[in-house]
């Protein structure tokens, strides 16, 4: 008897010490999430449900364990906390894990720096995940019948193709009725569907960006008339970990990132937006802060490849509901200064249509514009596409309208010069449903052939 009591007793041991945080876990309300990450720090987003003192530890191998700085949680930030890793080695991994008043809370969890390559290698091949509208239900306010949110499996899909990180194009969560009018139900859905189950090996799988369009900003079709919308702003930034947000001039969820030889610009198409029905042919999308922000970092950049990351479409003039072609003097004028102006590599990025399709745009003088538009991955799928059923822009053979779905755009070869993008959509199971190449020599000006000189016949 004694033999079975203390075989029971170091069985219950065992147990205790392999699960540190089994009786600390009730003060982690969130992640971790990994935010962004360069090529010596990192950014790890936690939440706490209550004030308390959170810590990250890292580590490359067996090395000793680095610390963060103690970050203090707060009912003003709804004890959000982003940790600042710093002093990393470039293109190194490292494990961490989160603490909370002094006890590990989670973790170990894995990221990788990026490389230190300019000058050195060949830009690094990447792999990135993007997708749009996420609706976790809460059937209290959802409509009733069928649930709008399903195939919730295919966060733990996009977390299997191991993505460098992923982009979170808008209608990252479904604001209701309840929440609209103030900061508490606001934060109460970024924070309920932040915990759905779901969402947590991707939150820790790969990094993070992230833009808004108008469910995650407001009610539907919100713009700058939204009262909310300071306190929306004030959320946003406080759930994901985008290294910048605006200008000090300029206020939004703007800004830019980098990643190999791309760049990528996170556009803002609501806080400074004009409500859809004023008429107006001059009435703002980005508005002119944004949109000069816009000119002036495509202008300076050299990558090769140029995402701009929008939550309505860009390109498609045959959008029946929200599109920037539908601000015509903005629109036009953007458009214009990209064709009078020898900007290489462009390639739009977007979401909010509840279905996927390839944009292709062509220019008379210029290189076609293209746009992958990802959605949705796990709201309502569209029922009627009306005259857009056959729109002459989309590349045949990348619509998607059957099912949840996702995308993956890989940057590959080795030749800096000559690099090669491939877009792919996936569906909720990991089933490629379409795949499209495109050339880096494919996006830029063509070169005018040159003219042999005429010299007049001699008599």
């Amino acid at each position: 008897m004694k033999i079975c009591l203390k075989g029971f007793q170091a069985v219950l041991f065992l147990v205790l010490i392999s699960r540190p945080c089994a009786a600390w876990s009730d003060t982690l309300a969130n992640g971790p999430m990994l935010g962004h990450v360069d090529h010596v720090e990192a950014t790890i987003w936690l939440q706490t449900k209550s004030a308390a003192d959170v810590e990250v530890r890292y580590q490359r191998g067996d090395e000793t364990p680095q610390r963060s700085a103690v970050t203090r949680t707060s009912a003003e930030r709804h004890f959000t906390a982003h940790v600042l890793l710093t002093d990393l080695l470039a293109g190194e991994t490292y494990s961490y894990t989160a603490w909370i008043d002094g006890r590990k809370v989670a973790g170990p969890f894995q990221f990788t720096t990026q490389p230190l390559w300019k000058w050195r290698t060949p830009p690094p091949e990447i792999r990135f995940a993007i997708g749009s509208c996420n609706f976790i239900n809460d059937a209290y306010f959802d409509r009733p019948g069928t649930p709008y949110g399903d195939r919730h499996h295919i966060f733990d899909t996009i977390a299997a193709a191991k993505p460098n990180f992923m982009l979170w194009l808008g209608d990252n969560i479904y604001f209701r009725e309840g929440d609209f009018n103030s900061e508490t139900r606001l934060n109460y859905r970024h924070q309920r569907d932040r915990a759905h189950p779901s969402l947590q090996k991707l939150l820790t799988a790969t990094a993070h960006y992230a833009i808004w369009d108008d469910h995650d900003f407001g009610p539907n079709d919100s713009d700058r008339s939204y009262p909310q919308k300071d306190e929306a702003l004030k959320l946003f930034k406080l759930y994901y970990a985008n290294p910048t947000w605006g200008m000090p001039d300029t206020k939004g969820i703007f800004g830019k990132i980098s990643w190999a030889d791309c760049d990528f610009f996170l556009m803002d198409c609501r806080y400074h937006r004009a409500p859809n029905r004023l008429n107006d042919p001059d009435k703002p999308y980005y508005g002119p802060g944004q949109l000069q922000w816009l000119k002036d970092q495509l202008t300076r950049s050299r990558a090769n490849f140029k995402f701009i990351v929008n939550g309505n479409q860009v390109t498609n003039a045959y959008c029946r509901h929200e599109s920037y072609a539908g601000f015509s003097s903005e629109y036009d004028d953007f458009m214009g200064w990209l064709d009078a102006n020898d900007v290489r590599g462009v390639v739009f990025l977007s979401g909010d249509r509840h279905y996927t399709e390839l944009l292709r745009k062509e220019r008379p003088k210029n290189y076609p514009l293209y746009e992958f538009t990802s959605s949705p991955l796990t709201s309502g799928l569209i029922s009627d596409m009306g005259s857009e059923a056959d729109n002459p822009l989309r590349v045949p053979g990348t619509l998607i309208t059957d099912d949840r779905n996702f995308g993956i755009i890989e940057v590959l070869g080795n030749d800096r010069k000559n690099r090669t993008l491939v877009l792919k959509a996936l569906d909720a199971d990991g089933k490629v449903r379409w795949e499209h190449r495109i050339e880096s020599s494919e996006l830029k000006r063509p070169v005018p052939p040159k003219l042999k000189p005429k010299f007049p016949k001699k008599k």
